[in-house]
């Protein structure tokens, strides 16, 4: 897959654990009508350092199971151990990819996947036919991604220098082959997986500057004093029964 284009930083990773809070705000009822509920067995694919990962094993409880899995050492090393500090035996951690994760066909009732198909330009259909063959019939596959060429800042004279930044950040992309738009695919994508969809749906998810926090276009930057509204995009589908 395409590299990753920030450092696994401590920032970074607390802009993880951020984003997996908001999440589990914003997404309720949309992961429970997914099917993530008590006694469920999930994959995280491109779970980076588990962020998601324990939020959704305190949902499954003991009884369900989250199989982690990322392609990077250091980030399931980061999952493991956040993990056992946590005390959740129900947390899986393997490496692969997005589309070679090593879990077994129908083997899960949902496939999760956030924020990776932006990062691997050329195979999200693979990607999500990958994750297809993951859940039993009648599972789900739940993405998340982005349109971030949409992004938006309050107040706008206060952002400065920062729309050089997000122009680098777009060039930086398109000469990956990435998609940063692809939130606007997701239907289109589960679609020709073959799956049911489900939900389709957009929102504005609003950051406000707090210290040690770097959204990935700001990454270089040791400070800002704006609000960021950058469109994240969720889609599920069923796989037939």
């Amino acid at each position: 897959m395409t590299d990753y284009v920030l450092t696994l930083s401590d920032a970074e990773v607390a802009r993880y654990r951020l984003m997996a809070q908001a999440a589990a705000r914003s997404e309720k009822e949309r992961w429970t009508a997914a099917g993530l509920t008590e006694g469920a067995r999930v994959a995280d694919v491109g779970c980076g350092p588990g962020a998601v990962s324990m939020v959704l094993a305190g949902i499954v409880g003991p009884t369900g199971a989250v199989y982690a899995v990322d392609r990077d050492p250091g980030a399931l090393s980061i999952a493991r151990r956040t993990a056992d500090e946590a005390g959740l035996s129900n947390v899986l951690t393997s490496e692969g990819t997005a589309t070679a994760t090593g879990l077994a066909p129908a083997s899960v009732d949902v496939a999760m996947l956030r924020h990776v198909l932006a990062h691997n330009g050329g195979r999200e259909q693979a990607i999500v036919d990958h994750l297809a063959t993951l859940v039993r019939p009648g599972g789900s596959v739940y993405l998340v991604d982005v349109d971030a060429t949409a992004m938006r800042m309050h107040p706008p004279d206060a952002a400065g220098s920062v729309v050089e930044l997000v122009d680098c950040y777009e060039r930086l992309h398109a000469g990956l082959g990435n998609d940063l738009s692809v939130g606007l695919r997701l239907g289109e994508l589960l679609d020709t997986a073959g799956l049911e969809q489900v939900d389709h749906q957009g929102h504005y998810q609003i950051v406000r500057a707090q210290p040690g926090l770097r959204p990935p276009p700001w990454a270089a930057r040791d400070e800002w004093d704006f609000t960021l509204f950058a469109p994240i995009f969720t889609a599920s589908a069923r796989k037939p029964a």
